[in-house]
């Protein structure tokens, strides 16, 4: 595209919003609640994406040994296997010593099973890269030599893999549909436009325009008003989620509660949906636009 032609589409663009002011306010507003909307959902769900990890992060197998077990033959088992992220060996007297500790208190009760007399085995605490994996892991670990019983947990592991499999569905559904919907309300709006303006379409057209040519102003025009419509979208998300984690400052959290702060996950998040608003308008724009071009 020349720069007399540049200039042309963007003269054209500023002079059909300026002439549809009010359409474009509306075609504006309509598409920053949409983003609002959109953008809500994915800071509830790339912050329920945080809080499964952190639930996965703490998700352990307890390998307990046998008596006389090779702990460092199992060391380089564990080293080797592939899926774990750490693991830890707990001595039969650390193991005492922690249970002491939970007890309080009470643990006066436990007094009398120290040395010889300590019930407890040695063990290793194994951590999985995704709790996914754990199943897999501990079946394996089950049948290293000296390893006498495994516990992981199944029932709320399983659980907790099934919970992530639908909130990872659930969310990216409700993001296709969300910005389905959002690009059908630009088509619509847009399409108003552009039937006020159908016979200036076929004019061009009968005069030789080519489709670009045509198309041109009228994509800028849908890009221009999505570009505004994220930028009130991102700025309104970025002040309230600002204001929240001002709330929530003075709340005493536990860790995985914690809500996501990172400028490497929020970033993207408010760049993509000033992409995404871009995007829907261009789309929206051509799509309105095949009908018209028809002649």
């Amino acid at each position: 595209m020349g720069l007399n032609s540049l200039w042309y589409c963007l003269r054209q663009t500023f002079v059909s919003l300026n002439r549809n002011c009010w359409l474009g306010v509306a075609s504006t507003a309509m598409i920053a609640v949409t983003l609002v909307i959109l953008g809500t959902f994915l800071l509830v769900a790339v912050n329920a994406g945080h809080f499964m990890r952190s639930i996965e992060s703490t998700v352990e197998i307890n390998v307990f040994l046998e008596d006389g077990a090779d702990v460092r033959d199992l060391r380089q088992r564990l080293d080797g296997l592939q899926g774990v992220e750490q693991y830890t060996f707990v001595s039969k007297e650390q193991a005492l010593r922690e249970l002491k500790k939970s007890f309080g208190e009470k643990s006066d009760l436990l007094a009398g099973f120290e040395g010889e007399n300590n019930p407890l085995p040695d063990s290793f605490r194994v951590k999985a890269q995704e709790a996914g994996l754990v199943p897999a892991l501990a079946h394996q670990i089950s049948f290293f030599p000296g390893v006498n019983k495994v516990r992981y947990g199944e029932e709320y592991v399983e659980r907790l893999v099934e919970v992530v499999r639908w909130v990872n569905v659930i969310a990216l559904g409700a993001v296709i549909l969300l910005a389905a919907a959002a690009v059908f309300l630009i088509v619509t709006t847009i399409r108003l436009s552009l039937v006020a303006r159908e016979d200036e379409v076929g004019i061009m057209k009968y005069l030789g325009a080519s489709n670009w040519f045509v198309r041109s102003p009228f994509m800028m025009e849908g890009m221009f008003v999505g570009l505004a419509g994220a930028l009130i979208a991102v700025t309104v998300l970025g002040w309230a989620y600002y204001c929240l984690l001002v709330e929530l400052q003075g709340v005493d959290l536990i860790f995985f509660l914690r809500p996501v702060t990172d400028r490497e996950t929020l970033g993207p998040l408010f760049l993509g949906l000033l992409g995404l608003g871009v995007l829907m308008g261009g789309v929206g724009s051509w799509i309105s636009l095949r009908k018209f071009l028809r002649v």
